[in-house]
């Protein structure tokens, strides 16, 4: 499995086009904000002579559907998303503009991760793993074969996502990361929203978040 990271909109949020050697590929969280960046996106993928086959997205903020509406009509591809986080498409032009930035044409979800346990492409497969918290519908796309979990904003490098947002709640991005994510071992390597690459190893050390969490559950067993 290849994975390209580029980095658009002003919020510095990471796109993933992921493709493996059939060379079918899926658009992970498409935040191009403009048409530098969609060709930008464009190039990359014709230069690698790939297929796009799907745009999905780790959770409905705006920062991560900028550019769906641009991919599904350049490539002709569906829109993969949670149902649950539906309500933040219908928001996104205002959040946008707070940010001072134009959203543009939005997509309607064409097919809902809520209700989905896995996204195929090529010959890979990314497991959906339902992770509420910093949205009621994020999820993380996990490739286990390879050991890799696009985290979306649910976990960053020593951080995790705000849950001071509409529909965000504290308790619940904590469970998901305790509960969801770190049972996958350590090895796992994380591909976040924002920011660079890390690994669950090293999260579960150096991520005051989750180093709090873990020595009050063991403080109180």
């Amino acid at each position: 499995m290849n994975i390209a990271r580029l980095v658009f909109n002003p919020l510095q949020e990471n796109t993933y086009v992921v493709w493996d050697e059939s060379g079918e590929a899926i658009i992970i969280d498409a935040g191009n904000s403009s048409e530098r960046e969609t060709d930008a996106l464009r190039k990359f993928v014709a230069e690698h002579s790939l297929r796009v086959v799907m745009a999905v997205n780790t959770h409905g903020h705006f920062d991560h559907v900028l550019g769906v509406a641009a991919v599904c009509d350049e490539w002709k591809v569906p829109f993969a998303l949670s149902c649950k986080d539906d309500f933040l498409l219908r928001e996104a032009v205002l959040h946008a503009e707070l940010f001072g930035v134009r959203a543009g044409d939005l997509k309607e979800i064409d097919l809902d991760l809520d209700a989905e346990q896995t996204i195929r492409f090529g010959n890979s497969e990314l497991r959906v793993i339902k992770t509420p918290g910093h949205t009621p519908g994020h999820v993380c796309l996990y490739a286990e074969a390879q050991k890799v979990l696009f985290t979306g904003d649910t976990l960053f490098r020593e951080s995790i996502g705000r849950t001071d947002l509409p529909g965000g709640d504290y308790s619940w991005i904590m469970r998901s990361i305790l509960d969801s994510i770190l049972p996958l071992g350590d090895e796992v390597k994380i591909y976040p929203g924002h920011g660079e690459a890390s690994d669950l190893g090293h999260e579960s050390m150096y991520n005051p978040f989750i180093v709090e969490c873990l020595n009050e559950e063991v403080r109180y067993e």
